[in-house]
């Protein structure tokens, strides 16, 4: 399977790149015009058997923002640029991500790179051997909750990826992270 996964996120990341390159050449001017900073944030992410990669965001949160999870923000909206709550909500913000999939880095699906300082979540995946997986632009534990589940769930869900990943299952989780997108369905932030 790895091989034909790997080639269908090239295609898939490919070709939504260049479909989608005005909505995100418009949202990076909408960045750069509403707050200071880059456009796009680089953060620290745990790929791949734990290896640390720079995951790209179009920037929605102020530049002086902590590193943290932002569930781990005591107030999380007075963090947000004047736009980050929209980018957020409508996934715009996850777009530049399809490059490090190009990059290998990233999948179309598996479990969402963990921050580098979720010591909690990196240890569980670990010992659950999740860490093997490449991480993804979306995931199963996503469609079945996305950011309104605890660390444990997350982790059981992933594992339940891990275990019954097929092509078709990657196909229901993209058709389903398309629905919770459009509806904005479980952003807590």
């Amino acid at each position: 399977m790895s091989v034909l996964k790997r080639g269908f996120d090239i295609v898939m990341a490919g070709g939504a790149l260049v479909a989608l390159s005005p909505v995100m050449l418009a949202t990076a001017i909408a960045v750069k015009a509403t707050s200071k900073g880059p456009a796009i944030y680089w953060s620290d992410r745990v790929g791949r058997d734990n290896r640390i990669f720079k995951m790209p965001k179009f920037r929605s949160m102020r530049i002086e923002t902590p590193a943290v999870a932002t569930h781990l923000l005591s107030d999380t909206t007075v963090w947000l640029t004047p736009i980050g709550g929209f980018l957020r909500k409508s996934s715009l913000d996850e777009l530049p991500q399809l490059w490090s999939i190009l990059a290998g880095d990233m999948s179309i699906v598996g479990p969402r790179p963990a921050l580098f300082n979720q010591d909690d979540l990196i240890a569980l995946r670990t010992e659950a051997g999740v860490h093997r997986l490449r991480p993804g632009l979306t995931g199963w534990a996503q469609v079945n909750g996305r950011d309104e589940l605890p660390i444990p769930d997350k982790v059981r869900l992933d594992v339940e990826y891990m275990n019954t990943r097929t092509f078709g299952l990657d196909l229901k989780t993209i058709w389903m992270t398309v629905g919770k997108v459009l509806r904005a369905k479980d952003i807590s932030h």
